[in-house]
């Protein structure tokens, strides 16, 4: 009995899945899939940062960072949005906004946002020019608003990497907890 017990626990709760890292950072308590590395963030706006291993035949890892600008700063989940559709051209055309997939839900309390979006990546480089346009780049990525917030997911790479990380991502954003 207490076995099954245990593989129900693991089913319904991806926070203290045996592949996971617990961690937590500015007001945040989550899990990452440990075969993610945490590397050094470059920059005080981001509070950390993990390296998503190549999948396929992708040429480049993926990042993953979690940013926060302070309580109230950053902007709102329809802004960000609206940044992040700026960063990427659809093959056909159409606006990214179109192409983006959207889902909002709660999570412990933490208004959570997300936008699964493929294209074309142009991301923002140092001092607002545009970096090398990217094709076939994938972008998983988060509002997370509560008090003490917003915070702000970004995760991205190549389409395979980031089909590959869909689940971990998916699951880190499922367990979000905040702690004070």
């Amino acid at each position: 009995m207490l076995r099954i017990a245990l593989v129900l626990v693991a089913l319904v709760s991806p926070t203290f899945a045996a592949d996971t890292v617990r961690t937590e950072a500015v007001g945040l308590r989550f899990a990452v899939p440990a075969s993610w590395t945490r590397v050094p963030a470059p920059s005080d706006f981001r509070a950390a940062q993990w390296k998503i291993p190549r999948a396929g035949d992708d040429k480049e890892d993926g990042t993953l960072v979690l940013y926060y600008f302070g309580a109230g700063k950053g902007g709102g989940a329809q802004e960000n949005l609206d940044r992040w559709y700026g960063q990427f051209t659809q093959p056909d055309g159409r606006p990214s906004r179109d192409a983006a997939v959207i889902t909002m839900k709660t999570v412990n309390g933490l208004r959570v946002t997300a936008v699964d979006l493929s294209g074309t990546y142009q991301g923002m480089g140092m001092g607002g020019a545009k970096d090398a346009a990217k094709p076939g780049y994938r972008m998983l990525a988060a509002v997370v608003e509560a008090e003490g917030g917003p915070w702000f997911w970004k995760a991205i790479g190549p389409d395979a990497t980031m089909a590959a990380a869909k689940s971990g991502f998916d699951a880190m954003l499922a367990a979000l907890e905040a702690h004070r």
